[in-house]
C-alpha cells in the first residue's frame, strides 16, 4: 500500500522583501464569485534524468522563492475577505517521501488517495484572517519522480492565474499584473452574498464520488462531426464534450428541466482583451438551459452551450464594469439560483484546458500527468471539471455526482463508446518496466 511521509515543513519566502507600499493587496470583485477555498491540483513527474531527489527540491526552493518576489501576494496571509496581508511570512511548503514507485502509482491511480499529495486535506475549511495563501507539497517516491500538490486560494487565483503562476516558477513567463483590482474594484461583499443564495440552490445532501472520463482525441473528433450542422460549424472540444456529458446526464431525466453553467474567462473575450497574465478570477458563469420540451440531440444541445458561452463577449465585459455591472451580475446570478430552485438538474462545469499546464518544466522533464482530486463527502454540488490529456487534444473529464448518478452515468452505453472510465493515464508504449523505475 502507498504510504506518504511527512519529512518537512517550512515557509518560502520571497527572494526579494516586498515594499512597504505593496504590503496590502486589494482583492477584485469577481475574487467573491467562487466558494471552493481551493481548486486543488497535482503534477506528476517522473524521474527520466536521474537527477537526484535533493537536487530537485532544492531547485523547487530556489526557483519559487525568486517567483514569489514578483508574486508577493501568494507569500502572504489573509488580512480580511477583501485584502492580504502582504507581509513576506512564506508559502507554507511541506516535503514528503512516498512508499510507493510512481509508475505503480499511475498504473492505476486511485482517486480517492491523491488527497494526500496535498497540502491541505479536504474537507477543506473556510479560509480566514490570518490564514495562509499558498500551500504546496513535494512529494518523492521511491524512483525519484516527483508529484507536486497545490493548494493555492481559489478567492486569488482562477485557473488562468494558477497558469501564469506556474509558468513562472518553471522559468516560462515574467512577471504577473495585479491589477484585477482595477478592472473590477471591490468596496464590499455584496457580490458574495449574492452568490452565496444561488450556490445554496445547486448543493445538496447526497454520497458524493468522483470518476474520470477520458475522451481521446480521435472520439473527440468523432463529437465534432456529430454535432456539425449549418448553424453549428467548428465546434470546440470543449463545447463538445461539455454538451455530450450534459446529454448523458440528463439522458434519464428526459421530463425535468436541466441548466448547464460554465466558468468563462473573461480575459480574451473584453475589447481590448485584457492581460493574460492577470492574477485573480476574471471569470463569470454562463448557464445554458433545457428544459423538458427542448430537443435532446446533441447538436441542439452544442448549440445551446455555444450560445450561452458567446453571450459574454466584449459587450457583456463592458457591461460588466459598468455602473450597469452590479444589476446585470445580481439579475444573472439570480436567475440562475430561480431555475435551480424550481426543482431544475444542475450540472457545473469548468474547462482547465488551454491553460498550457503539460509544459510546465521544472529543469527536470514535463509532466507525466495532472491531476484534479476525489471529492468525496455528504454535501457537494454536481460538477465537472474538464482537463487536458497529455497528448493535449484529448480530454479528461472529473466529474464528481451523487453515487446513484453515477451508477448511472457510468452505466451509460452511448457514454462508453467514446470514453474510458479512470484509465491509467501513462502512455500506452510505456512498458512497466520503464525508465520510471530508475532511481
Amino acid at each position: 500500500m502507498m504510504k506518504v511521509q511527512v519529512i518537512s515543513r517550512e515557509n518560502i519566502q520571497p527572494s526579494s522583501p516586498t515594499p512597504n507600499h505593496l504590503k496590502k493587496f486589494n482583492l477584485c470583485l469577481l475574487d467573491q464569485l467562487i466558494p471552493a477555498p481551493y481548486a486543488p491540483i497535482v503534477l506528476f513527474y517522473p524521474n527520466l534524468d536521474d537527477v537526484k531527489a535533493r537536487e530537485k527540491s532544492a531547485l523547487l526552493k530556489k526557483s519559487l522563492a525568486v517567483t514569489l518576489s514578483s508574486f508577493y501576494p501568494l507569500a502572504g496571509r489573509f488580512k480580511d475577505e477583501l485584502s492580504i496581508d502582504c507581509n513576506d511570512q512564506g508559502v507554507n511548503y511541506v516535503t514528503t517521501n512516498v512508499k510507493c514507485h510512481l509508475i505503480d502509482f499511475l498504473h492505476e491511480p486511485n482517486l480517492e488517495s491523491i488527497s494526500q499529495f496535498l497540502p491541505c486535506q479536504p474537507p477543506f475549511k473556510e479560509l480566514g484572517a490570518g490564514d495562509c495563501v499558498t500551500n504546496i507539497q513535494i512529494n518523492v517516491f521511491e524512483c525519484g519522480g516527483i508529484a507536486i500538490g497545490l493548494c493555492i486560494a481559489h478567492k486569488v487565483l482562477d485557473g488562468a492565474g494558477l497558469s501564469t503562476f506556474l509558468k513562472s516558477w518553471a522559468g516560462l513567463v515574467q512577471c504577473p499584473n495585479l491589477l484585477a483590482n482595477y478592472f473590477f474594484p471591490a468596496e464590499s461583499l455584496w457580490l458574495r452574498d449574492t452568490c452565496m443564495t444561488m450556490w445554496s440552490s445547486m448543493f445538496k445532501k447526497g454520497n458524493f464520488v468522483t470518476k474520470r472520463f477520458v475522451f481521446s482525441a480521435s472520439a473527440i473528433d468523432n463529437l465534432k462531426v456529430m454535432s456539425t450542422r449549418p448553424y453549428i460549424k467548428y465546434p470546440t472540444k470543449v463545447e463538445v464534450v461539455s454538451s455530450f456529458m450534459w446529454k448523458c446526464l440528463v439522458s434519464n431525466k428526459r421530463s425535468t428541466s436541466s441548466l448547464l453553467t460554465h466558468i468563462v474567462n473573461l480575459r480574451k473575450r473584453a475589447a481590448p482583451a485584457l492581460p493574460e497574465n492577470i492574477l485573480g478570477n476574471l471569470i463569470w458563469l454562463s448557464s445554458a438551459k433545457k428544459t423538458a420540451k427542448h430537443d435532446m440531440e446533441l447538436p441542439d444541445l452544442v448549440n445551446q452551450v455555444r450560445k450561452s458561452i458567446s453571450r459574454i463577449d466584449d459587450h457583456y465585459v463592458k457591461m460588466l464594469r459598468s455602473d450597469e455591472g452590479c444589476s446585470l451580475m445580481r439579475k444573472s446570478l439570480k436567475e440562475i439560483g430561480d431555475f435551480c430552485t424550481k426543482g431544475a438538474s444542475h450540472y457545473g462545469f469548468s474547462s482547465w484546458c488551454k491553460f498550457g499546464i503539460y509544459d510546465i518544466d521544472f529543469g527536470f522533464g514535463k509532466p507525466i500527468w495532472v491531476s484534479s482530486i476525489s471529492s468525496r463527502c455528504s454535501f457537494f454540488m454536481n460538477l465537472v471539471i474538464l482537463m487536458e490529456t497529455r497528448c493535449v487534444d484529448g480530454i479528461e473529464a472529473w466529474v464528481t455526482l451523487d453515487e446513484e448518478e453515477m451508477n448511472m452515468l457510468v452505466g451509460c452505453q452511448e457514454l462508453l463508446v467514446f470514453a474510458s472510465v479512470d484509465p491509467s493515464p501513462l502512455p500506452l508504449y510505456l512498458p512497466r518496466s520503464g525508465r520510471l523505475h530508475t532511481r
